[in-house]
C-alpha cells in the first residue's frame, strides 16, 4: 500500500515538476516574510535562559570539549559521504545530491526558523547539527534511477520508482531520528535543549523537501538539460542502480524501528503530559529566546551577530585545521589517478563531439563485448517478459543480455531491437553482440565502426538489421565549369587516380567550359499484366493508345501524389502478356516509389474496363531497373541529359598530353567498333561508370542504378576551320538520380548535395535540383572521359596506375616518373605534378 502511494506521489512531481517546484518556493517565500501582529507574552523572570546564556556556556571546559567534538565528528561524517559519493565515478549524482540537501538541509530549515522568530545567529552551533543529519545516500540512489534514463518519460518513470522503493524506509528513518533526537529536548541542559528543537525541525523539513522539492528538481533539471543515459556505458552501475533489493532496508531492522519508535513515543507522553506551569521553563526555550531577541537594539542585534560569527575561540581553531588537513589530503593524496582518468576521458569526449569524430579504430572492449567475454546477471525469461510488456519500462529497463535472451525466444525481431530498447545505436550494439556470439565475426566486427551515427535517420528508410556503417573516402573534383558556374563535384570511391583524373579532366574544360542540355525526364514503372487470349490483350493495348483514354488513366495516376505527373505510356504485346511503361516526371525525387503507387492505382483503374485482367507484377522488367537493357538506352529513363565541349589544341597539348587526331582515332576505335563488337548496350564510352558511381554513393543514390545510369555515348571530333581543336560529346539517356528520399537524407550525403547547392526539393521550381544534378553528372564523365581517353592516347594508363596505387619497387628504372617535363614527347601522365591537383 506504501510502496503504491509514495510511487504515485513521486510520479505526480516527476511529472509537474514546474507546479511543484513554484509551490514550495513560494510557501517558503511566505514564510520568510511572515510578521506576527501580536508578540507572545513575556515569559515568567525565573527563566534561566537568556541570550548570554549560550555565551556563557563556550568558555565551560567540558562544554567546549563535547561540542568540539561533535563539530569535528559532522565534519568527518561529511567528509566520509563527499568520498562514499566520489567513488561512484559521476559528477552528477555527486553534485545533484550533495547540492540539494545542503540547500533543503540549511535554507527551508531557516525558513522554518523564521516563524519561530529565533535568532539567525545562534544556527552558528546548529550548522554542525544539520551536519550530522545530512544523507546523501539517499538522495543519490534517487538521482541513479532518474540519471538512468534514455528519454523524458522513463525519467518520470524512474523517479516514481526510485520513490516507491525509498520512500517508505526514509518515512520510518525520519519518524525514528526524531523521537531520538527529540529525547535531547528533555535533557535540561538548555544549549543541548536548543540544539535538539533545530535538529528535529531539519529532520522534518528535509524529509519533506525531500519527498516534494528534489524529485520535481530532478525532473526539470533533466528535462531541460537532457542530461540522460549517464551510464550508457556502466553496465554493473545501471544494474546496481536498479537491484530494488540493495535499496530496501532489512526487515528486522525494520522491525527494530518500529519497536524504539513505540518506546521513544511513550517517553515523550511521559514527560510531556499533563503540562505543568512549571515545565514552560523547559519546553519553551524557542519563546523565551524570541522575546530576549525582541528587547534588543538594532546596534546590539548587530554586533552580536558579528561578533559570534567572526570570533574564533579554540574549537574554532581545532574544526579549521581539521577542514584544512582534509582539503589537503583530498587533493595531494587521494584519487589523483582517478581524477586524472576522468579530466582524460572529459578531453577526449569533448574533443570527440567537437569533431564530430567517427569510430574508425578497432575498440578492444567491443571486441570483449562481441565475444561474449563480459557478462552480467540476468533475469529469467518470464520476469525479462514482464518488465519488455510492462508499458511503463518495456524494453529500455532491461540489460542487454536480457533483451538478447528475448530476441533468441523470438519475443523481440532481430530487426526491431532499435525500436524495442528505442535507442538505435545501443540497438546496433546489442545486434553486435548477437553475431558477435559467434567466434569467427567478433575480431571482424571490432573493425566495423558503429558509434557516433545517426541511425534514426537510417530507420525504416534505407537498411535494416544494421550493425554498423562503412566509411569511403571522399574526394572532389573540379572546379567544373558547367553552364557558366563552378562546380566542386564529391567523389566517394576506393579507386586510386580517379579522382585526380577526373580533376586533370576538369582542369583541361577550365577555359571553355561545358555546355549541357536536359532533354529527357520521366521515370518509369513497367508491370506485367495477362489476359484470356492476345484478341482481349491486343484490345487492352488499343484502348490505352486512345488519348482519351490515356488523359483518364493519367488523372488517376496524377491523383496519387503532388509531383508524380504522367507523361505518357508505352505498350509490348508478346502473346497473351501485355507488358505496360508508365512514363511520369517526379519532381526532386528518384521517383521509384511514386511511380509504384501510381503505377498501381492505374493498373486497377484499367482493371474495372478489363475484368479479365490479371496483374502479375507491379514491375516486369520493362522499366527496366537496374538492369542492362536497351529499352533504356534508346527510350530514356528518369533524365536525359546532352553535354559538349570544345578543347583548344593548345590544351589538348599541354594539359593533356597528346593530339586531337590521337584523341578522335582512339575514341572512334575504341568506344565505337569496340563497343559494337562486344555488343554493348549503351557502354560506347572510356569509364562512365565509374564517374556515376562515385557521386552516387556520395550523395546518397542507389549505387545499383549505376548500371543504367551508366549509359553514354561519348563522341569526339576535330572542331574549327583546321580542325586543330576538339569537338567532345557525352549523351547520357538513362541518368536516375534524386535529391530528396533515401540516403540523400543522411547528413554526410546531404552534406556533398549541400556542396552542390542541390540539397532538397526546389521550393521555386519543383524538380529543377535533380535536373542540375544530372547535368553535373554528365559534365563530370565529360572531364573523366577526356582525361582518360587521352592517357590512352599517350600510353599513359599503366605507367600513372603503377605510380599512384602500387609500389614503386615494380616501377620501371626512368627518370621521367621523378619530374614533370611539359613536352608531348613525355612518356608520362600529368598526375604527378602537385600543380594539376
Amino acid at each position: 500500500m506504501t510502496t503504491r502511494l509514495f510511487r504515485a506521489h513521486g510520479e505526480f512531481c516527476a511529472s509537474h515538476p514546474w507546479e511543484v517546484i513554484v509551490a514550495t518556493l513560494t510557501l517558503t517565500a511566505c514564510m520568510l516574510t511572515v510578521d506576527r501582529q501580536h508578540p507572545a507574552p513575556p515569559p515568567k523572570p525565573t527563566v534561566r535562559y537568556c541570550a548570554g546564556c549560550l555565551h556563557e556556556a563556550e568558555y565551560n571546559a567540558a562544554d567546549l570539549i563535547v561540542m568540539t567534538m561533535i563539530r569535528c565528528l559532522a565534519v568527518l561524517y561529511c567528509y566520509y559521504q563527499f568520498c562514499k559519493l566520489q567513488k561512484l565515478g559521476s559528477k552528477y549524482i555527486l553534485g545533484i545530491a550533495g547540492l540539494f540537501t545542503v540547500f533543503s538541509s540549511f535554507i527551508f530549515t531557516s525558513t522554518v526558523l523564521n516563524i519561530f522568530r529565533i535568532d539567525v545567529t545562534d544556527l552558528k552551533d546548529a550548522l554542525f547539527f544539520f551536519l550530522l543529519l545530512i544523507d546523501l545516500s539517499k538522495a543519490a540512489m534517487l538521482a541513479q534511477y532518474a540519471l538512468n534514463a534514455s528519454n523524458q518519460t522513463e525519467v518520470k518513470n524512474n523517479i516514481a520508482k526510485g520513490m516507491s522503493v525509498l520512500g517508505p524506509t526514509i518515512t520510518l528513518d525520519t519518524i525514528v531520528e526524531t523521537l531520538v533526537i527529540g529525547v535531547g529536548t528533555l535533557s535540561g541542559v538548555h544549549r543541548l535543549e536548543m540544539l535538539s528543537y533545530f535538529a528535529c525541525l531539519s529532520v522534518l523539513v528535509n524529509y519533506v523537501v525531500f519527498v516534494t522539492f528534489y524529485p520535481a528538481c530532478l525532473s526539470l533539471i533533466l528535462e531541460l538539460s537532457r542530461t540522460t543515459s549517464i551510464y550508457g556505458k556502466k553496465q554493473c552501475l545501471i544494474t546496481k542502480a536498479f537491484k530494488e533489493e540493495d535499496h530496501k532496508s532489512n526487515p528486522v531492522v525494520q522491525r527494530v524501528k518500529l519497536i524504539m519508535s513505540a518506546g521513544l513515543m511513550l517517553v515523550h507522553a511521559h514527560s510531556r503530559w499533563p503540562f505543568r506551569e512549571d515545565d514552560v521553563e523547559n519546553i519553551s526555550p524557542l519563546v523565551v529566546d524570541h522575546h530576549m531577541t525582541l528587547n534588543k537594539t538594532e546596534e546590539n542585534v548587530l554586533h552580536g551577530y558579528i561578533m559570534k560569527w567572526v570570533t574564533l575561540s579554540a574549537d574554532h581553531i581545532v574544526i579549521l585545521i581539521l577542514l584544512l588537513a582534509l582539503v589537503i589530503k583530498f587533493i595531494f593524496f587521494e584519487n589523483k589517478e582517478d581524477f586524472a582518468e576522468q579530466i582524460r576521458a572529459s578531453i577526449s569526449q569533448k574533443i570527440e563531439y567537437e569533431d564530430k569524430e567517427v569510430q574508425t579504430t578497432r575498440c578492444e572492449s567491443d571486441t570483449e563485448s562481441l565475444s561474449g567475454k563480459i557478462s552480467t546477471t540476468c533475469r529469467d525469461l518470464e520476469e525479462c517478459l514482464a518488465i519488455y510488456n510492462n508499458s511503463d519500462l518495456g524494453a529500455v529497463a532491461l540489460t542487454d543480455e536480457e533483451v538478447i535472451l528475448l530476441v533468441k525466444n523470438k519475443h523481440i525481431a532481430a530487426y526491431q531491437i532499435e525500436k524495442a530498447v528505442d535507442d538505435p545505436e545501443r540497438g546496433v550494439m546489442i545486434r553486435r553482440k548477437i553475431l558477435g556470439r559467434d567466434g569467427k565475426f567478433s575480431s571482424a566486427l571490432a573493425d566495423l565502426p558503429y558509434k557516433n551515427y545517426d541511425y534514426k535517420k537510417v530507420m525504416g528508410a534505407c537498411c535494416e538489421n544494421v550493425i554498423g556503417y562503412m566509411p569511403v573516402p571522399v574526394g572532389y573534383a573540379g572546379p567544373l565549369l558547367l553552364d557558366g558556374e563552378e562546380h566542386y563535384v564529391p567523389m566517394a570511391t576506393t579507386e586510386g587516380c580517379l579522382v585526380a583524373s577526373t580533376n586533370r579532366g576538369c582542369r583541361a574544360l577550365k577555359f571553355s567550359g561545358v555546355s549541357s542540355s536536359l532533354v529527357g525526364d520521366g521515370m518509369t514503372r513497367g508491370p506485367v499484366v495477362r489476359f484470356p487470349s492476345i484478341i482481349r490483350a491486343s484490345a487492352a493495348m488499343k484502348w490505352m493508345e486512345i488519348p482519351e483514354n490515356f488523359q483518364i488513366i493519367k488523372e488517376q495516376f496524377d491523383s496519387t501524389s503532388r509531383f508524380a505527373r504522367l507523361t505518357r505510356i508505352l505498350t509490348r504485346i508478346a502473346g497473351r502478356y501485355l507488358f505496360i511503361r508508365f512514363v511520369a516526371k517526379t519532381g526532386d525525387a528518384m521517383g521509384m516509389n511514386m511511380l509504384s503507387k501510381g503505377t498501381e492505382i492505374s493498373l486497377k483503374f484499367v482493371q474495372n474496363q478489363f475484368p479479365e485482367m490479371e496483374i502479375l507484377s507491379l514491375s516486369g522488367n520493362f522499366c527496366t531497373d537496374k538492369k542492362p537493357a536497351a529499352v533504356n538506352w534508346i527510350e530514356g529513363r528518369g533524365k536525359s541529359v546532352v553535354c559538349e565541349a570544345v578543347v583548344s589544341a593548345k590544351i589538348v597539348s599541354t594539359v593533356l598530353k597528346t593530339t586531337v587526331q590521337a584523341l578522335v582515332d582512339v575514341n572512334y576505335s575504341k568506344n565505337m567498333i569496340g563497343s559494337a563488337v562486344a555488343g554493348s548496350i549503351g557502354g560506347f564510352n572510356a569509364h562512365a561508370g565509374n564517374i556515376v558511381t562515385a557521386i552516387f554513393i556520395a550523395t546518397g543514390q542507389d549505387p545499383a542504378q549505376n548500371i543504367g545510369s551508366s549509359n553514354c555515348m561519348t563522341l569526339m571530333e576535330p572542331w574549327g576551320e583546321k580542325g586543330e581543336d576538339l569537338y567532345i560529346s557525352c549523351t547520357m539517356p538513362s541518368i536516375e538520380i534524386g535529391t530528396i528520399g533515401g540516403g540523400t537524407l543522411l547528413p554526410a550525403q546531404a552534406a556533398c548535395l549541400e556542396m552542390l547547392g542541390v540539397r532538397g526539393s526546389n521550393h521555386d521550381n519543383p524538380g529543377e535540383n535533380a535536373n542540375q544534378l544530372a547535368r553535373i553528372v554528365c559534365g563530370l564523365v565529360l572531364a573523366g572521359e577526356l582525361s582518360l581517353m587521352s592517357a590512352l592516347a599517350a600510353g599513359h594508363l599503366v605507367k600513372s596506375h603503377l605510380r599512384h596505387n602500387r609500389s614503386t619497387t615494380v616501377l620501371p628504372d626512368n627518370n621521367s616518373f621523378n619530374k614533370c617535363i611539359p613536352s608531348n614527347k613525355d612518356n608520362l601522365l600529368v598526375l604527378p605534378c602537385k600543380d594539376n591537383f
